[in-house]
């Protein structure tokens, strides 16, 4: 794997993904390898909080992009920076730290919260999509077959501990279409995941959430989360579905991490 360091304030032979971008990652062939990239970095900067791309990269950014017109997420001064010039990089960064503070700022505002268990009801589920649940984490290689390069971003958000729920989804907030999970939606699963199951949140695509565990999860810990995906991931196949969460859990105790698709469409 090849790793290319990014900084927004020289010109990059690449197409970051904002000025927050980081590392460019090519040539990589496993997501193990991106874990451990993350966990370098974490382990050299503590203080930062780093995200990285999953799939299909072009088509999250657009997405994220019109993620970002959701009225809760736009500033009250948002003509404020409408002379900006987007050659100055210095200029350019400076806005978008203002919009991420806003965002990060509206994701934590307990006014706007949202309950997980009402995830539910966000995105019409299928025994497809718990189908392709076990699949990509059955493979989570596949997440890299759309694109081999991943971009590994600088988010300036507070640190997440116990006390301040994981905000750096506010570096590239996503969840557009109206049978997807939004932006807070993600966000409360995030949460959910974070201090009810020990899940970090590492990674986000087009259509899937990344998360990681510090060890995997032993039966009963396993048992519980499927049973609380199983909530938001509802089938009308009942048998099928009883059987593919039975195998989701046998699986997730031999593995560290956990993806979930957030889409109309994951399953495709």
């Amino acid at each position: 794997m090849q790793e290319d360091a990014i900084d927004f304030r020289n010109t990059s032979p690449f197409r970051p993904v904002n000025t927050f971008s980081h590392l460019r990652l090519s040539e990589v062939r496993s997501l193990a390898e991106v874990l451990a990239c993350l966990d370098a970095l974490q382990s050299r900067e503590p203080a930062q909080r780093f995200l990285c791309t999953l799939d299909d990269i072009d088509q999250c950014c657009y997405t994220s992009m019109h993620a970002r017109e959701d009225a809760r997420l736009t500033p009250d001064d948002d003509g404020a920076d409408e002379d900006l010039d987007y050659d100055d990089p210095v200029a350019l960064h400076g806005h978008e730290a203002r919009q991420l503070a806003h965002v990060a700022a509206q994701l934590d505002a307990p006014a706007l919260r949202q309950d997980w268990r009402a995830l539910a009801e966000a995105r019409l589920s299928s025994q497809d999509d718990v189908d392709a649940l076990l699949a990509m984490n059955r493979d989570p290689d596949q997440l890299l077959a759309h694109d081999d390069i991943v971009y590994v971003q600088r988010v300036p958000v507070p640190r997440d501990d116990l006390r301040i729920a994981d905000l750096r989804i506010a570096g590239l907030p996503n969840g557009y279409f109206s049978a997807d999970w939004d932006v807070f939606q993600n966000h409360a699963l995030i949460r959910h995941l974070s201090t009810t199951h020990g899940y970090r949140f590492f990674g986000i695509g087009a259509s899937w959430l990344g998360f990681v565990r510090a060890q995997a999860p032993d039966e009963a810990q396993a048992r519980r989360l499927v049973d609380d995906l199983a909530q938001v991931y509802p089938s009308d196949e009942a048998a099928a579905a009883a059987e593919a969460w039975n195998s989701l859990a046998s699986l997730l105790t031999g593995c560290k991490t956990l993806l979930l698709g957030y889409t109309e469409n994951f399953a495709e």
